[in-house]
């Protein structure tokens, strides 16, 4: 059997069913033989970084269940994917990467020169620090053990990206059918790392005891088997709880949550932190845009109990009363919570909280002539018990959509976090509706949208349901507001001075039913339209004096002191 074929086996038997490639001569084995089998689905896209980010919301949009694939040729093929790859590591999804190489005895080797064979470079160097496995296949022997071998590392512990260089004389070698046989049985599953009962027994009597407990779920958590099951206890038990950037990417608005917490979080969400008695952090690293700049002060009046996969996440920033290595999915499944005994001063706190979200929770952009806040509640509202995920970009229109937005059971929301890339938003609307098989809304603004404008025409090609809701601020809104306050009003960079680009007029020249938006009473009708009948469409919304976050954390300010003052509530 030729290589190739047996490489779109193997990932077939992996659940590796979707797939997304720019073609170049280094790759071409590989694409056919992926194409004939039929197994898993490839996409061709106009740029590997969109390729990237396709595959890796494979992962995001159905909880790390079923593995996406992101193949580019050498050289320029293989650095153009790095961006995604190094956002799934920073976000720890698990994603595969398969990058062709020049023939073997093309390789430079250690010669002191720099290349040997065209578009030769040495892409397992330059990607080592940003994956858990990255190998240059020396030999066709071993390809088949190295493939299985990425794809167990990506999925396994702490999930990540994974890399295989493989040289074309490699992928068109043969292969006895009995090795490619022996590696398609089934397979015995992994031993699941247990949790020691007393870790769980001191954890559930911190909790028992607290007066005013409160729960931090991370991106660590949100992501596991469990964690659906565990949330509906948490829900019943009047524990309140918040979460992280990536910890709400799939949390729905139950009446104990109160959105996230940080810099751009709710108000609400930060005062419950910083008044809480007993904090559980679950799968969070506890970053500076949750803690602010001084970490001493987070959650000032609790004992923190934090639980982490890796060691050196745990008492980094913030000091712990208590901290354990644990595997999340196993820590749900261990600590039932309908085994914890309420205390009657839960259900009065919760209490309070729910009433200081709903005095809170409002808009601050009344000002505007089209208000962010207004924007969201409304997309929430029309979107509310339907199944659509949402896909972020990054900027003020990331964090208008983290702190607004309530989710229903089944929506999701996917963020570029750690890296926090432009032009994450439209590739990635791909992969999440390819592999969630429902509508995709994404949020973009105007400078993120222009990175990898390009996929415009995969979504049209493919008649995928995917409405692009660009927020045209005419300008880099994030950094611009940095530069005023910094900088005396030298925006250089970030201000187009009027100018932007028509996007209803480029979305419409790539097949894309465009609609423009000017205030926000405009915006309902079309995006009814689009959920009536999900189709290619794009949104522009027309916000030219959207330049800031509300509420926000100025630097050197304590997590409950977000500015502006006023919106404050009780």
């Amino acid at each position: 059997m030729k290589a190739s074929d047996a490489v779109a086996l193997v990932l077939a038997q992996n659940k590796v069913l979707y797939g997304y490639e720019l073609i170049g001569g280094m790759i071409t084995h590989l694409v056919d033989s992926i194409n004939q089998l039929g197994r898993t689905k490839l996409v061709s896209v106009h740029h590997e970084q969109g390729a990237a980010f396709a595959a890796s919301a494979v992962a995001r949009a159905t909880h790390h269940e079923i593995l996406g694939v992101a193949l580019g040729t050498s050289g320029p093929g293989a650095t153009n994917l790095m961006t995604g790859i190094a956002d799934c590591w920073l976000d720890s999804h698990p994603c595969l990467f398969l990058t062709g190489q020049v023939n073997t005895y093309e390789l430079k080797g250690g010669r002191n020169i720099r290349q040997q064979g065209f578009q030769e470079l040495d892409s397992v160097a330059l990607v080592s620090s940003i994956t858990k496995y990255a190998y240059q296949v020396k030999h066709v022997d071993e390809l088949l053990v190295c493939l299985q071998k990425a794809i167990d590392i990506a999925k396994e512990g702490r999930p990540g990206p994974v890399l295989l260089d493989i040289p074309m004389n490699i992928q068109r070698a043969d292969i006895d059918d009995s090795v490619v046989q022996a590696m398609l049985a089934p397979r015995d599953e992994q031993a699941v790392d247990q949790v020691r009962a007393c870790d769980i027994e001191a954890i559930a009597n911190a909790l028992a005891s607290a007066q005013r407990p409160l729960i931090l779920l991370g991106g660590g958590a949100v992501n596991t088997r469990q964690f659906k099951q565990w949330l509906e206890q948490l829900e019943g038990l009047d524990v309140p709880y918040v979460a992280s950037l990536k910890g709400a990417e799939k949390i729905p608005a139950n009446a104990n949550y109160l959105g996230m917490l940080g810099a751009y979080g709710t108000r609400t969400a930060n005062h419950a932190v910083q008044n809480c008695d007993f904090l559980l952090v679950l799968g969070s690293r506890l970053d500076v845009r949750q803690t602010g700049a001084q970490p001493e002060d987070f959650a000032r009046k609790a004992k923190i109990f934090q639980i982490d996969l890796m060691a050196g996440q745990l008492n980094n920033r913030v000091q712990t009363h208590a901290s354990y290595i644990m595997e999340l999915n196993t820590f749900f499944a261990s600590f039932v919570l309908s085994q914890v005994p309420k205390n009657k001063a839960w259900a009065a706190w919760a209490a309070e909280l729910q009433a200081r979200f709903q005095i809170s929770f409002v808009d601050e952009y009344s000002d505007w002539r089209v208000s962010p806040f207004a924007i969201f509640s409304s997309l929430c509202k029309l979107a509310k018990g339907q199944a659509v995920d949402y896909v972020a970009d990054v900027g003020n229109n990331q964090m208008w959509a983290a702190h607004t937005l309530r989710l229903s059971p089944g929506q999701s929301m996917h963020h570029s976090g750690g890296l926090g890339t432009m032009g994450f938003a439209i590739p990635a609307a791909i992969g999440a509706c390819n592999a969630g098989n429902k509508p995709v809304i994404v949020i973009t603004g105007d400078g993120g949208a222009q990175l990898n404008i390009q996929e415009l025409d995969v979504i049209a090609r493919d008649q995928l349901p995917v409405l692009v809701i660009v927020l045209n601020n005419h300008s880099l809104g994030m950094v611009h507001g940095f530069q005023e306050m910094y900088f005396e009003g030298r925006t250089s960079s970030t201000y187009w001075n009027g100018y932007t680009s028509q996007f209803k007029a480029i979305g419409e020249a790539y097949g894309i039913t465009g609609r423009i938006v000017t205030r926000d009473a405009d915006f309902h009708a079309p995006v009814r339209e689009f959920l009536e009948a999900p189709r290619p469409m794009l949104i522009e919304v027309i916000m030219p004096d959207a330049r800031e976050c509300r509420p926000r954390l100025e630097f050197g300010k304590l997590i409950d002191q977000q500015m502006p003052p006023k919106g404050m509530g009780i």
